[in-house]
C-alpha cells in the first residue's frame, strides 16, 4: 500500500461535551495499472486519453460526484470518476482535477490506470469496465490501536453489514455512513461506498468480498480502511467523514430507538447553536499557534500510517470556516477591500485574536479563476521560502473558493515605486535589497524547490513587502511546474502582463525559466529608473524603458538618467552593475539570458566580470485583435498591471 499526503486539510471544531477535533488530509491511497504493458501510446489513443482526462476534470465541477463516458471509435478510451458520497462538489472537482493529472504519471505509457485518493477515484482503460466489479487487488491501511476484546470485533462486523444493507437499498445511492455507541464513553464510525456505475447487487457483492478479507488483515485494529477498484469500507473510532448537504446529520446509531433519535437530533441542534463562542476561542488559539509556526500536528492526525515513498508535493493546509472569514472581513465590506483582479477580490481580515490576514476571494464570474485557485493551492502551499508569500489556509464552504494569506502591511512594490511621493522613501540600499530578495525567491522556484516552477507573471504588483520591506513574490495563479529534465513548454493561450512577457512567450507561446529571467530584468530596470515598462513609449524619449536603458548604458550616461530620487543615496558602481545585469536578463534571445543562479552570483560578487549585453527585446507589440485584456483595478494599481490572454494560431 502507498499512502502519501497531498495538499488539503480539513478543519472541524465542535464543543460542549461532544468534542471532535480533527485535521484531515487528502491522501493518495494507491494506484493500479491493471497489468498492462508499458509501451508508447498511439497518437490517436493519447489524444483521446487527453480529452477524457480533461472532460473528467471539468465535468466534476457540475456533476453530483460521479460520471463516466467514452471517447473515440477505433481507439476508444473509457473513463470514470467517482467521489466519496460525503464530499461536496468543490472538493470533488479539486480531487478529480488533481487525479486526472496524476493518473498518467502513476501509470506512464499504460492504456489503463486506476488511482485512489481519500476523496475520489479515477479510472480509464481501452476496454469498457462500466458496471463490472473489481475485488482484486485490494489495499488496506491500519490504525495504531488494537481491539481490546472480541465483543468489538463482533459488533463492528454487524455494524458494517448493516451499512452494506443500507447502502444497497435504492434510496442510498451505493454509499452509507453511520456510527454506533460501543459503550457509554466510546463511539465507532463507519462508511461503505461503491462505484456508482454498479448495480445494487454488484455493490453488495463487492463490499461483502472486502468484509470477508478484513478477518485476515484488519479486524484486530480499532481503525482500518480497505478498498478495491470499485468499492471501499472504513471503520474508525473518530468521525472521519464530512457532513455535506446530502448528509447534514449523523445517521442514527444502530442501538437507538426512534425516540432516542429524535432526542439526539434536538440535542445536536441545541449544541450547534451554543458552540459558536467555543469555536471562535479555539480558532484564536489555533491561529496563535500557527503564527508561532508550530510545525507539528496540533490536531489528532488521521488514524492511518502515512508512508512516504517518492518525492511529491505534501502539505497540510487548514480549512477555515466561512463564518470566520465573514467575521474577519465584516462580511466582505468595501472598507476591507485591498484590491481586485481577474481572479477576484482581496480583503483585509482581522481574526478574533487580532491576527491580520489577507483574504483572496475567487469571483464566481472569473473565467480562469478556478484554475488559478488550484494553482495557488498546489504551488504556494508547497513552497516555503522567506521571499515567497505564505499561504495560511483556505475556505471552500457554500461554493466559495477563498485563500487566506499572511497579511503584508506595506502592500506591493508598485504601490511605492511608481508614486512620486512614496518613492522618495526608497533609497538605493532598500531597492538593492528588494532586487536581491526577489532574485533569491525566483532562484528557489527554478532550482531549489522539489520541482522547477515557472511563475509566468512576475511584476512589480506581484512583489509584496513585509513589515521590514523585505520582498515576497505572490500570485501563482499562472505558475507551471516542469518535470525533471524538461527545459521549456509551449501553450496556445498566452497569459501574463503586458510589458513583462518575454518575446518568445508572446509570439510563440514558449515559456521556460528564461521567461521569468526576462520579467526579472524588466523589474530590475523599473526599480532603478522608477518608471514602468508599459506598452506606451516614454513620451519624452519616444522609446521603451528597455531600449532607453540600453542606449544610455552603452553611452556611459546611465547614472545621469536613473531615478532622481536616488541621487543622494546611490553607489555608482552598484547601480551600473545592476543595470547591466538587468539588460543581460532582457536580451531578445532567451539563450543569451543568464540563469537565476548566475544572476544571484553576479549580484553578490562585485568583482565578477560581466558579459556585454546584446540588444534588448524592446519591441513586443501584438495585434490588438489577437489580445484579450482583463483589467486589474485596485486602490493603488499601476497602469501596466494589465493581464494579457493571447490565443495563438494553431
Amino acid at each position: 500500500m502507498v499512502v502519501t499526503q497531498t495538499c488539503f486539510g480539513f478543519f472541524l471544531l465542535l464543543s460542549w461535551g461532544i468534542t471532535v477535533t480533527e485535521a484531515k488530509t487528502q491522501i493518495f491511497m494507491g494506484s493500479n495499472c491493471q497489468n498492462t504493458s508499458q509501451e508508447p501510446l498511439s497518437i490517436a489513443y493519447q489524444a483521446n486519453l487527453d480529452k477524457i482526462l480533461a472532460w473528467m476534470s471539468s465535468d466534476a465541477a457540475t456533476s453530483k460526484g460521479y460520471n463516466h463516458t467514452s471517447i473515440g471509435i477505433n481507439t476508444t478510451v473509457y473513463g470514470q470518476y467517482d467521489c466519496r458520497g460525503d464530499v461536496a462538489e468543490n472538493f470533488c472537482q479539486f480531487c478529480v482535477s488533481f487525479a486526472s493529472r496524476e493518473a498518467p504519471k502513476r501509470c506512464p505509457n499504460r492504456v489503463s490506470a486506476i488511482v485512489w485518493y481519500e476523496y475520489c477515484m479515477l479510472r480509464y482503460s481501452n476496454e469498457s469496465f462500466f458496471g463490472k466489479i473489481l475485488t482484486h487487488p485490494t489495499w488496506h491501511a491500519l490504525g495504531t490501536k488494537n481491539v481490546s476484546n472480541m465483543e468489538e470485533v463482533r459488533r463492528g462486523e454487524g455494524f458494517v453489514k448493516s451499512m452494506i444493507t443500507k447502502a444497497t437499498q435504492e434510496s442510498n445511492h451505493l454509499y452509507y455512513l453511520g456510527s454506533f455507541n460501543l459503550s457509554s464513553t466510546q463511539k465507532r464510525f463507519g462508511m461503505v461506498h461503491c462505484g456508482r456505475d454498479l448495480s445494487n447487487a454488484a455493490c453488495r457483492q463487492c463490499l461483502e468480498a472486502l468484509l470477508e478479507q478484513t478477518h485476515k488483515c484488519c479486524e484486530q485494529n480499532i481503525g482500518w480502511f480497505i478498498w478495491s477498484g470499485t468499492c471501499m469500507i472504513r471503520y474508525d473510532d473518530q468521525m472521519f467523514y464530512r457532513l455535506s448537504n446530502q448528509t447534514s446529520s449523523l445517521p442514527p446509531s444502530n442501538d437507538e430507538t426512534d425516540k432516542q433519535r429524535g432526542y439526539r437530533m434536538s440535542k445536536i441542534l441545541i449544541i450547534s447553536i451554543s458552540v459558536m463562542g467555543s469555536i471562535i476561542l479555539c480558532l484564536s488559539v489555533y491561529w496563535w499557534c500557527y503564527r508561532k509556526r508550530v510545525r507539528k500536528d496540533w490536531f489528532r492526525p488521521s488514524s492511518f500510517h502515512k508512508i512516504q515513498t517518492e518525492e511529491s508535493w505534501t502539505t497540510e493546509l487548514p480549512i477555515i470556516p466561512l463564518t470566520t472569514i465573514l467575521q474577519s472581513t465584516d462580511n466582505f465590506s468595501e472598507a476591507c477591500k485591498l484590491g481586485e483582479g481577474g481572479f477576484g477580490t482581496v480583503y483585509k481580515g482581522i481574526l478574533a485574536d487580532g491576527t491580520q490576514i489577507a483574504v483572496k476571494r475567487l469571483s464566481k464570474f472569473s473565467g480562469q479563476g478556478s484554475e488559478e485557485f488550484n494553482n495557488e493551492v498546489l504551488f504556494i502551499a508547497n513552497l516555503q521560502h522567506r521571499n515567497l508569500v505564505r499561504l495560511l489556509a483556505c475556505c471552500l464552504d457554500e461554493n466559495e473558493n477563498i485563500l487566506v494569506y499572511e497579511y503584508l502591511p506595506n502592500k506591493s512594490l508598485d504601490f511605492h515605486l511608481f508614486d512620486d511621493e512614496k518613492r522618495k522613501q526608497f533609497d538605493w540600499k532598500l531597492r538593492l535589497r528588494i532586487i536581491n530578495g526577489t532574485a533569491k525567491g525566483i532562484l528557489y522556484l527554478h532550482e531549489d524547490s522539489r520541482v522547477t516552477v515557472i511563475h509566468r507573471d512576475l511584476k512589480a504588483s506581484n512583489v509584496l513587502l513585509d513589515h521590514d520591506m523585505n520582498p515576497k513574490i505572490s500570485d501563482f495563479g499562472l505558475a507551471r511546474a516542469f518535470e525533471i529534465g524538461q527545459k521549456q513548454a509551449k501553450t496556445k493561450r498566452v497569459m501574463g502582463t503586458y510589458g513583462y512577457m518575454a518575446p518568445e512567450y508572446v509570439i510563440q507561446g514558449l515559456f521556460s525559466v528564461k521567461s521569468d529571467v526576462f520579467s526579472f530584468g524588466v523589474l530590475v530596470l523599473e526599480i532603478i529608473y522608477g518608471r514602468k515598462n508599459s506598452g506606451l513609449c516614454m513620451s519624452e524619449h519616444g522609446q521603451t524603458l528597455l531600449l532607453y536603458a540600453w542606449r544610455t548604458w552603452g553611452a556611459g550616461k546611465c547614472l545621469e538618467t536613473i531615478d532622481p530620487m536616488l541621487e543622494k543615496s546611490f553607489i555608482g558602481s552598484e547601480i551600473e552593475r545592476c543595470i547591466q545585469i538587468g539588460l543581460l536578463c532582457v536580451q531578445e534571445d532567451a539563450i543569451d539570458r543568464p540563469t537565476m543562479s548566475q544572476v544571484v552570483l553576479m549580484l553578490a560578487n562585485d568583482t565578477m566580470i560581466l558579459p556585454k549585453p546584446k540588444h534588448p527585446a524592446f519591441s513586443i507589440g501584438i495585434m490588438a485583435s489577437e489580445v484579450v485584456y482583463t483589467s486589474k483595478s485596485s486602490k493603488n494599481v499601476s497602469n501596466n498591471d494589465l493581464t494579457v490572454s493571447v490565443s495563438l494560431p494553431r
